[in-house]
This record gives structure tokens, sequence and C-alpha cells, in this order.
């Protein structure tokens, strides 16, 4: 079987799970904001949370290309990164553990996050650092057998429903670090709740999975809850950075395509003035303009997935997957909603909702500012703006 051919079983068994959860689904989690628990285990029970861990740790073993197929599958189904973000975490969020964890640290994490036994929450950007992750606060003090955390947290996702959280701190204070990626430190432990305050953050979109601010007053965590070496933990999440925006582009791509299916057959069945509304340019130009966005913002995806899974340099196809999946799969919710017309603004037609969902894309895990920064910079040659 060729790599097309795999890439296509892959995609028909994500989608045989997505099929078994439609619109009314997504809709009533838009609703009442519950985490999608049903959709969470069904794509554990298929193994797809695993897709990207080792083997040995019961995974799938595959690669970037291989998750970004995946993740692009589940977003075209109706729920939007309400979908995608209760799996995308455990594909490269926990890649840390897989790179520099120790092999009993791997054996004690890895199969119960693989199996959803475990939920892992994100605990690395704080209210006044925001992306100069150099300028965290939160301080893990050295005692005996572990450590003794202090701070907070925002935008952590999850952790209303999660038991563990991969905690960035510092070990050193910033002003008495050699440099400002000195001195902080990485941690995967338990969310203990007698130590860690979760409020919930009201936001646009995506509301079945939480976004939280979180308070850590006294957390002890012992020695082998520590990831790598002390002070290293900077260059450890680094790891995880060209991953997740291959992933955040797909993801954003796939919600476009969704949104610009809806608007399409839409288009060909509302009958105004005796025709459809479809045969008329002004609404089919903008509709053919977002479906040739998409295709090339997929083909970046995929571009910088290939270069990743071999080993090559990716961050200018990685940031610019990213950017160009953001865009697309915005521009094509928005042109949705406005195909659809008073209708598109009723959440009986479901586009609305796709807006509301693929928005976050746009700005997180990087915005856009700092992504074209970086490619003046980095491939432009340009002087360094900030």
């Amino acid at each position: 079987m060729d790599g097309s051919a795999d890439l296509d079983t892959l995609r028909q068994g994500v989608r045989a799970v997505m099929q078994r959860f439609g619109d009314d689904y997504w809709l009533a989690r838009d609703e009442d904001g519950e985490f999608p628990v049903a959709f969470h285990q069904a794509m554990a029970e298929g193994g797809w949370l695993g897709v990207t861990m080792p083997e040995a740790y019961g995974g799938s073993g595959l690669g970037v290309t291989e998750a970004a197929v995946m993740m692009h599958e589940v977003a075209s189904h109706g729920g939007g990164m309400t979908a995608t973000s209760a799996v995308h975490i455990n594909l490269f969020g926990p890649h840390p553990i897989v790179v520099h964890g120790a092999s009993e640290q791997k054996a004690r994490w890895l199969p119960r996050l693989v199996a959803g036994q475990d939920q892992c929450c994100f605990g690395v950007t704080e209210p006044d650092a925001g992306l100069n992750t150099t300028r965290i606060t939160t301080f893990a003090e050295k005692v005996e057998g572990g450590y003794l955390v202090r701070g907070q947290k925002v935008w952590t996702s999850t952790a209303q429903v999660a038991n563990k959280i991969m905690l960035l701190t510092r070990t050193t204070r910033y002003e008495d670090a050699a440099r400002p990626t000195d001195g902080i430190t990485l941690f995967y432990t338990d969310l203990d709740r007698s130590k860690i305050e979760v409020r919930r953050i009201p936001k646009m979109g995506r509301k079945a999975v939480d976004s939280n601010a979180i308070f850590i007053d006294g957390l002890f965590i012992p020695d082998e809850d520590r990831i790598g070496e002390e002070g290293k933990g900077f260059s450890y999440i680094l790891d995880s950075l060209n991953p997740e925006r291959i992933l955040i582009g797909a993801e954003a791509i796939g919600i476009g395509q969704d949104a610009l299916r809806r608007a399409s057959n839409y288009a060909r069945e509302r009958i105004v003035f005796d025709r459809p509304i479809g045969q008329n340019q002004g609404v089919q130009h903008p509709l053919a303009e977002r479906w040739m966005y998409l295709e090339s913002a997929w083909l970046m995806a995929m571009r910088a997935a290939a270069l990743y899974d071999a080993g090559k340099p990716c961050g200018a196809e990685a940031n610019s997957a990213k950017f160009l999946g953001a865009r697309a799969g915005h521009d094509a919710c928005l042109q949705a909603v406005l195909t659809h017309g008073g209708f598109g603004y009723a959440k009986e037609y479901h586009v609305e909702r796709l807006l509301r969902e693929v928005i976050i894309t746009r700005i997180a895990p990087i915005t856009e500012q700092l992504i074209l920064s970086f490619i003046a910079e980095k491939v432009l040659n340009q002087p360094k703006s900030y």
C-alpha cells in the first residue's frame, strides 16, 4: 500500500468516528458547555489519541503528516475547534515526555494518555507574560523530595476536566538567570485541586473545551515528576511548537472547507427571483476564491509536515501553514455566513458557530503579527523588530 493509500485509510477510519457525532451533538455542546466526553472516549477507543505516540507505549508511532490528515478530518464534520481541541492536545503537547522523559516516566504516563485514562492540561501562558515565555514568574522552589510551586497561568485549556498538568515554571528568577531562556523547568504532575484553583473563562467559541485562569498556591511536585534537567524546560517545549502550528493550520482548513460545503449546498438550493442564488456570479465567485485559498493553504501544511517528518528545518513552513490555514479557514467561514444571508445568523444552519469556532486559530498559539515578524527576520533577513 502506498503512502497516499495509507493516508486515505487513516482518513476513512477517523471519518467513521466523526459520522457518529452529527451537527445536533456539537450544537448541544456549544449550548451546554459540557466537555464532549462521548466523542473523546470514541476517539480513545479507536486508538486515535495515540497516533503520534511511540508504539512501545500503546501508540501508533506515526508522524506529523498523519496527525495533520487526522485532525483535518476531525475538523471537517461540524465539531469545529471543540472537536479538534478535545483530542489534539494528546498529539504533540506531551511530546517533551517522549523526547526528554526518563523510561520510567514514559511507562508511567504515556499509556494512560493513549488510552484516554488521563487528561492533561497545559500551564504555560501567564497574564503578564503573554507570548514572551521567558518572562513567566510562576516559581518552583526546591524543597526536600521535590518542588513547591506558586504562581498563576491563563488560557489553560481543559483544566476543568483534566487530572494531569504539564507545568512550565521558573526555578531561577529571570533577573538571576545567565540568559532569559535559562532557569525554566518543565513538570508533568497531578492536578491537585486543593492547591490549584481553576476559574473558567467565558469565551466566544469552543465553549465545551474549557479555558481557564489557574492559581497555584503551595503545590508540591515530587522530583520524579520533573521532565529532564532543571532549568532546561524552555528548550523542551520548543519540540512541540512546529507540529502544533501545522495541526492548527490543518484544523482551520478543515473547518473552512466544512463551512464552504455548507455554503455551496445552500447556494444551489436557495431560490430567489426564480433562480438559485449560486447562479449569480456575485455569490459564486467569492466561494470559488475561498476554495482556492483553502487548497493552497493545505499544500503548505502538507509541505511543512513532510519537512518535519524528514527531520528537516520547517519553521518558516510551519508558521506559514498556521497563518495561511487560519486566514483561509476564517475567510471561508465568514463567506459561508454571508452566503446564507439572514439564515447565516441562525444557529440552525451552523455556519455562525463555525465562524466563532475558527477565529481562535488566527490568535493562538501564536499571533499573525509574530509569524510575519518571524518570516521577515528569518526568511527575508530583515532586522529583528521586537
